[in-house]
């Protein structure tokens, strides 16, 4: 998800510099809705990777290299002159050549593939400025990108139910978004101090928090809850992406660990508090009302390899006030 907001900007890019092209996007169906409604973009192609993987493990390798078949014929059918691969993964180099493209462009990375593309490029010079790989993806092909900003849409249909939402919650106000939620525990702050923060926020600002997740992250969510009873409304699993990316888009402030709905919020440019520490995707952005906290150890960012044996010192030192401040901060700029 996050990915897919990042890289959203070439959406734009793309059709500027050739408004006549079909543009598609190959995307898990997980994320189609944040897709679909670009008017930028042709069509949204959904890749069921689950069932590719299913498949594998339980070793139907004859219906995997079916649904292989299926797929490839589907793609080539498109023509496609060009792919871009905005991963380098072996599994998008491999879905890139079986698109039957003239061209595949994609990053350079460690990941094994490289003779499925007919082109690898480098991620850029190193940048702390959100989706500076992608810019730098469009300049490889000539095309020079300013200024580079996210482009997702939310329908209406989803709007309207967003707000529903928030009006049957009872908030009648302006309100804040809290994204504490992830698959990686790396990249978690402190349970216990989202509920303090959620106390903390109404108190200096008046305004309650709504709290934003999965249908996975409810168990965590209730105990979070659970320290912050008034302040605190759970949405948790309640909503689809899309009405979350909702709350989101309408919220007077968003905060939130290295998650999708994070840079959701900077994607619409809200009023926005990143707590980066295993991960450090950027320190900017387009939007000026971005401010992140990010306590860079001599292990940072240990990405998917943290050393620590399970404290995550970096997230720790994230302090309540220094939240709090930050918030007052970005608040004051938006």
């Amino acid at each position: 998800m996050g990915d897919i907001v990042m890289a959203s900007p070439m959406l734009r890019i793309l059709r500027k510099a050739y408004p006549e092209a079909v543009i598609s996007w190959l995307a898990d169906p997980a994320w189609i809705d944040l897709l679909r409604f670009n008017p930028d973009l042709g069509e949204v192609i959904p890749w069921d990777k689950d069932r590719w993987k299913l498949l594998w493990r339980k070793g139907r390798f004859v219906d995997f290299m079916g649904e292989v078949r299926r797929f490839s014929r589907d793609m080539r059918s498109r023509r496609f002159d060009l792919v871009l691969d905005a991963q380098g993964l072996l599994r998008s180099r491999f879905l890139a050549r079986l698109s039957g493209a003239r061209e595949r462009v994609g990053f350079e990375s460690r990941e094994p593939g490289r003779f499925l593309m007919t082109r690898i490029i480098p991620r850029g010079p190193d940048s702390n400025r959100m989706g500076s790989e992608y810019a730098h993806m469009m300049r490889e092909l000539g095309i020079f990108p300013s200024p580079f900003i996210a482009n997702v849409v939310i329908s209406e249909k989803d709007l309207a139910a967003g707000r529903k939402a928030i009006r049957e919650a009872g908030i009648t106000g302006p309100y804040t978004t809290i994204s504490p939620f992830t698959t990686r525990p790396q990249k978690h702050w402190v349970r216990e101090r989202w509920g303090i923060l959620a106390k903390a926020i109404h108190r200096d600002f008046g305004i309650p928090m709504v709290m934003l997740g999965g249908p996975g992250d409810r168990e965590e969510s209730t105990i979070i809850g659970s320290h912050a009873p008034g302040n605190l409304f759970d949405f948790t699993g309640r909503l689809t992406l899309a009405q979350s990316g909702a709350i989101v888009k309408d919220s007077a402030l968003a905060i939130g660990v290295d998650t999708g709905l994070t840079h959701l919020a900077v994607a619409f440019d809200r009023p926005t508090v990143a707590l980066f520490g295993a991960t450090c995707p950027y320190l900017h952005s387009e939007n000026n009302k971005l401010l992140v906290l990010y306590r860079k150890l001599p292990c940072s960012p240990c990405k998917r390899r943290p050393t620590c044996e399970g404290d995550f010192t970096c997230m720790k030192k994230i302090g309540m006030e220094d939240v709090i401040e930050v918030a007052r901060r970005v608040l004051k700029n938006g």
